[in-house]
C-alpha cells in the first residue's frame, strides 16, 4: 500500500474527480479566476464541504507536480471514508456494544494517525470526524497509523452535534474528555459508548460538549495542564476497555 496523498491537477481532471464521487479534502484555486470551468469546480467543491483556498499563481507553480495545473490543484483522500452505519454494523456483527471515537477540532495529521492506531488496538468500531476544521485521511495520517487506517473506518459527517443526537436516540452514551469533568474512574463507561476528544488548544466545542452525557477528567499530577489529544484519547479508551473486561469477568 502506497501512503501517498493523491494529487489531481488540471481543470478537467478535477471536475471529473468530483463527478466520480472521489473525496477531495483540499482544493487550491488561482485567485481571481472566474471562468466557466473554475466556477464548475467551485460549485462541485461546495457540495462536499471541500476546503477551498485561493492562492497566487506562484504558489500553484510551487506545489504543482506536473507544471500544468491550469489554475487548479486538488488533494484527494488517500483512503476511502466509511459511514457511521458501517461502524454500528461492525459492532453488531462482533456481538459487542458500539464503541466509537468522535473527534472535534483535530487538525494535526499526526494526532489523527495516532488516534486511529490506538482506536484499532482498543477495539473501537470506528472514528467520526467533522467535514470542516478537521484533518482528513492524508498520507501522513496513513503513515502514523501504522496500518490501522486499513482496518478502522473513519466517517466524515457534516454536523457532529446532529450525529451525536441521532446516535443517542439509538442508545449510545457519549463521554467527553474535559479537564472540568468528573474523574474518569468514578464513571460507568460500560455499554454502548462514544468518546469525544478535542484538540489541546481549543478542546471540545461548547455545542458538542453540551450534547455529551458525561464529562471525564483524566487525573494529572504534572506541571503542564493538558495531554496530547491522541494520548488523552488512548487513556480514556483504555479505561473503557478495562471496565468492559471487568464487567465480562463478573458474568
Amino acid at each position: 500500500m502506497r501512503y501517498e496523498e493523491l494529487t489531481i491537477e488540471g481543470r478537467n481532471a478535477v471536475i471529473e474527480a468530483f463527478r466520480s464521487g472521489k473525496t477531495i479534502d483540499k482544493l487550491f484555486l488561482l485567485d481571481g479566476c472566474q471562468d466557466g470551468p473554475i466556477r464548475t469546480i467551485l460549485r462541485e467543491a461546495r457540495k462536499t464541504d471541500t476546503i477551498i483556498t485561493f492562492v497566487k499563481k506562484e504558489r500553484l507553480d510551487q506545489i504543482s507536480e506536473t507544471g500544468k495545473h491550469q489554475g487548479v490543484i486538488a488533494y484527494s483522500a488517500a483512503y476511502k471514508y466509511g459511514t457511521v452505519e458501517e461502524m454500528l454494523k461492525r459492532a453488531e456483527e462482533k456481538g459487542e456494544p458500539p464503541f466509537l471515537i468522535v473527534l472535534d477540532n483535530i487538525e494535526d495529521p499526526h494526532n489523527l494517525g495516532s488516534i486511529l492506531r490506538t482506536a484499532n488496538q482498543a477495539g473501537a468500531h470506528g472514528v467520526i470526524i467533522p467535514k470542516r476544521r478537521a484533518v482528513g485521511l492524508t498520507a501522513t495520517v496513513a503513515k502514523v497509523s501504522a496500518g490501522a487506517i486499513n482496518y478502522t473506518p473513519v466517517a466524515k459527517v457534516t454536523n457532529l452535534v446532529q450525529t451525536i443526537s441521532e446516535l443517542k436516540k439509538r442508545g449510545i452514551w457519549f463521554v467527553c474528555g474535559d479537564m472540568e469533568g468528573e474523574q474518569m474512574y468514578q464513571l460507568d463507561l460500560t455499554g454502548p459508548i462514544g468518546v469525544v476528544i478535542g484538540s489541546e488548544g481549543e478542546g471540545v466545542s461548547r455545542l458538542v460538549r453540551e450534547k455529551c452525557d458525561f464529562t471525564a477528567r483524566i487525573p494529572m499530577f504534572g506541571n503542564i495542564d493538558s495531554l496530547n489529544a491522541s494520548v488523552a484519547m488512548g487513556v480514556l479508551s483504555y479505561e473503557i476497555v478495562r471496565q468492559r473486561l471487568q464487567n465480562a469477568d463478573k458474568k
